[in-house]
This record gives C-alpha cells, sequence and structure tokens, in this order.
C-alpha cells in the first residue's frame, strides 16, 4: 500500500469523505496511529451503518441505539470491515475526530498527531485474520510516509483514554499483531 503525501490518501482504498474533520494545529507532526473497534449497531456487523455514521448520513429511525449517538460528529482516517475492505473517510493531512478527550505520554489531545484506524468488532469478538493483514499494511505505508511511527507509538483507544474507552479491547491480540508487523 502506498500514501500519496500530497492528498494524504491511500491508494486503492475507498474515499468516503467524512465532513467531521478539520486541519491539524501547527505544528503537528503525525508520529501516532489509534486502533479502535467499532460496530452498529453494537454488536452487529456487515451493514453500511459505520459509513453512514461517519459521514454524517446515520439513519436514526434504522435501530433505537442510534438515537444516543446521533448528534455525535466522530470520524476516524480509516476504517477496516470484518472482509479487510478499507474505507478512508478523512486525509491523513488533517485531523480526524476519533480520540476524544486523550492524552499520551502527556501530551493531550491526541487526535493533533494521530491517525485514528478503527476495526469494525467489539471488545469480546475476536477480529478476522484479514483484518490484522490489511492493518499491518496500513500501518506499514503510515511508518514509510510518517516516519516519527515507531512501534512504540501505536495504541489502543483504551491506551490513551483510560477509564472512558475500552477498545479495541480484549478480543484484540497485540501480540499476533506485532508477530505480523515485526515479520512483514
Amino acid at each position: 500500500m502506498i500514501i500519496d503525501i500530497k492528498t494524504g490518501l491511500l491508494l486503492l482504498a475507498k474515499y468516503a469523505p467524512s465532513p467531521h474533520c478539520n486541519l491539524r494545529p501547527p505544528p503537528q507532526q503525525v508520529d501516532m496511529i489509534v486502533i479502535h473497534g467499532i460496530s452498529l449497531p453494537p454488536g452487529q456487523f456487515g451493514k453500511d451503518f459505520i459509513e453512514n455514521f461517519f459521514c454524517g448520513k446515520l439513519d436514526t429511525s434504522l435501530d433505537p441505539s442510534f438515537d444516543q449517538i446521533s448528534t455525535l460528529k466522530v470520524s476516524a482516517h480509516l476504517l477496516i470491515n470484518r472482509e479487510g475492505v478499507i474505507t478512508q473517510f478523512v486525509p491523513f493531512t488533517q485531523r480526524a475526530w476519533h480520540a476524544g478527550v486523550s492524552s499520551f505520554q502527556g501530551q493531550s489531545n491526541c487526535n493533533d498527531f494521530s491517525v485514528g484506524i478503527e476495526l469494525e468488532g467489539t471488545d469480546e469478538v475476536p477480529y478476522e485474520k484479514v483484518q490484522y493483514l490489511q492493518l499491518v499494511k496500513c500501518v506499514q505505508a503510515l511508518q514509510a510516509a510518517y516516519p516519527l511511527i515507531t512501534r512504540e507509538r501505536i495504541v489502543g483507544h483504551s491506551d490513551i483514554a483510560p477509564g472512558r474507552k475500552t477498545d479495541p479491547g480484549a478480543s484484540f491480540n497485540w501480540g499476533y499483531f506485532d508477530c505480523l508487523l515485526t515479520s512483514g
């Protein structure tokens, strides 16, 4: 995979522009990846609800749980669904709204300097092998484009918002991810 540095887009990924983003504040440099887990409705997979949510087009009449999130303005840079399909919502050059109130190594507002990658899943259901394979390819492309992203700066949402967030959850196999990342 290759990132077009000028556009901030991952080549070959589906692009569905989200309005929920803005410019990164100067002089921020991208130096971290935050891995998330999401399913809409909770625990259900395979629909276009996540994409619609990130694009501000979620039809709240389709599920009662959507009322709770109807006013949220949330996005991620990438989503990797259960089949391994990658959708980009925000160019890497812009700030996606994925981390919320967050802090890492004393630096707050992690959206300012991170890339948010969502995996379709839950804390309890194991992620698919193809999701790990695609995630590793994305991470390697990001590390090539943004060399300040080291393995130590690839974290879960729970690491930057402890007590508030639990994703990607116990079902995310960090050891397997690390093995793929170092062998690939």
